[in-house]
């Protein structure tokens, strides 16, 4: 399904825009410098006080939702959460048809931006060969829509952002229904300008948002006031709307907040942006997910573990083409090697008829998603994955977020990386979850691998979620469901106790590595894993 999206906006109307809301010159690339809060340097800042004239209209009380807690057993999800992300979807209808399993290449680098992949609860990263991966993407509850890009009227910020004090921030965001509630599925706006003051309304701090609409501030203990810049041809929804960590909290006619306190890392001051204009539709990619590549003997396993699921893929190889659990091809020839785009309609017609042949009869809960951070993690700021010198990838933590941010490596000798984005929104990719399984490898012979994922497994792994690292333990082993109805459930993810480990509610990026792959802590909080192939894994 399409959603509603705008066009980037000149620079000219935009300066004009900054000029009228007293913006003394044009933002920096990073700007984001701490400064004093108290007593700003002039000669560090240009001078710029709100109106005296301006009394922000007091916030009526609101509640603060409490930290929620979903999982691991369907009667613990109510009907609208996905047992996926532990989140609302938008059309809990879409949770009754089967998951749909999508293969989707990581190599050659020309495939790359990938689409599709933020709208996909879980991504499987898996060898298919010696230091080259491929990705299992699985849609469940949400149809990837493409969008124009969404921005303000400043620079989109492209650095994470980096805490080195109290983090004061949150998110901008488009209103889709206008409700003035922010829902999981409503996208970030990037490039708004954002700035701080002091509550007697001196200019401490100015940033931007980032293409997810994310931005914070490094503060100290003081009050303070945000003012969100509008940009040209949008308007602010309606603040103070049910609770605060979902509402908007920017005045419609000014774009700023209250006067607040900050003491602790505050996450509650955002606000939401409703279009006045229609997006051009040559600004609007191809509504296509993928690219879709062949199957490998990992998604026997996926398939098996995700009941009725329907895995759309563009062919195997010979020696294993009758194990595959087929359901729907996507194959052109004189592809390049690359693979076909698979069309968003034929996806949605392919999960519609998959599930009138199949039915709602599935169980997809078998894992706990808690808000609360759970004790016993160490710290963990980044992961960088290491499969070979032409595939690298590294995982960001973004307090703003709360989740990971994903970066590439350019497939060089001389490796640099750059943001990985969607190609249906040109976005970063970042997942809330990240999890490393140690699994055993089988070669059967060069380029095809098998992954021992079938039902009766257990081993190690590793998650990451709100900047900590931690020991949890994966299993395809029946409990009391499987041995009850026959059926199979998701792969669960436990502590070293055997309990349920608490994903954070989100999409997690699951990487399958040998049992013999190393990590190691390089600096402080920053984690490398040397990811090996089994012998013989043959090159791609």
């Amino acid at each position: 399904m399409q959603k509603k999206s705008v066009t980037s906006f000149s620079i000219l109307i935009s300066i004009i825009l900054l000029t009228i809301a007293y913006v003394p010159s044009l933002y920096e690339k990073n700007p984001t410098e701490v400064l004093d809060t108290q007593e700003p340097d002039s000669a560090s800042i240009k001078s710029k006080e709100i109106s005296p004239t301006f009394t922000p209209t007091p916030k009526p009380p609101q509640e603060i939702l409490p930290p929620v807690s979903y999982g691991p057993n369907k009667e613990d999800f109510p009907r609208a959460i996905n047992p996926f992300t532990g989140l609302a979807s938008a059309e809990p209808d879409l949770l009754k048809q089967p998951a749909l399993l999508v293969s989707i290449p990581h190599f050659p680098p020309d495939v790359r931006p990938q689409g599709g992949l933020s709208f996909a609860p879980w991504v499987f990263e898996y060898l298919i060969a010696t230091g080259t991966t491929r990705f299992a993407a699985i849609f469940h509850g949400q149809v990837p829509y493409p969008e124009a890009p969404l921005t303000g009227g400043c620079e989109v910020r492209k650095e994470p952002f980096v805490q080195e004090g109290t983090l004061l921030g949150n998110r901008v965001w488009q209103d889709l229904n206008t409700d003035g509630i922010q829902s999981p599925e409503e996208p970030g706006v990037g490039g708004i300008c954002v700035n701080l003051y002091t509550a007697n309304g001196q200019l401490v701090q100015q940033t931007t948002s980032d293409s997810n609409g994310y931005y914070g501030f490094n503060v100290e203990a003081g009050r303070y006031i945000i003012e969100f810049v509008k940009p040209e041809g949008w308007e602010f929804t309606e603040p103070n709307v049910g609770y605060e960590n979902t509402d908007s909290d920017a005045e419609q006619d000014t774009g700023r907040t209250e006067a607040f306190r900050v003491d602790s890392d505050v996450r509650l001051w955002d606000a939401g942006l409703i279009p006045l204009i229609e997006p051009d539709p040559a600004d609007i990619p191809a509504a296509e997910v993928g690219p879709v590549r062949s199957a490998r003997l990992i998604h026997i396993h996926l398939q098996n573990f995700l009941q009725d699921s329907c895995l759309i893929y563009a062919g195997a190889t010979r020696q294993i083409r009758n194990k595959i659990p087929a359901c729907a091809t996507v194959f052109k020839k004189g592809d390049g090697g690359m693979g076909s785009m698979l069309e968003i309609p034929r996806m949605v017609a392919i999960s519609e008829e998959n599930g009138r042949k199949k039915g709602n009869v599935f169980n997809y809960a078998n894992n706990l998603f808690a808000e609360e951070v759970p004790p016993g993690g160490v710290p963990a700021t980044q992961a960088d994955m290491f499969f070979s010198q032409l595939n690298q990838s590294k995982w960001v933590y973004d307090p703003t977020y709360q989740g990971w941010l994903r970066y590439v490596d350019n497939t060089s000798e001389e490796t640099e990386f750059h943001v990985d984005v969607d190609r249906l929104n040109g976005r970063q990719i970042y997942f809330e979850n990240l999890i490393v399984l140690f699994v055993d490898h089988e070669v059967l012979a060069p380029l095809i691998i098998d992954m021992l994922l079938q039902q009766g497994e257990k081993w190690k792994g590793l998650a990451f979620r709100d900047g900590q690292m931690y020991e949890i333990e994966w299993s395809t082993r029946s409990g009391d469901y499987e041995r009850t109805t026959g059926f199979r459930r998701p792969i669960a993810f436990t502590d070293p106790n055997g309990d349920p480990f608490p994903l954070r509610p989100g999409r997690s990026w699951i990487i399958i590595a040998t049992p013999y792959s190393e990590r190691s802590e390089y600096e402080p909080g920053k984690w490398k894993f040397r990811i090996y192939a089994p012998p013989g894994a043959g090159l791609y």
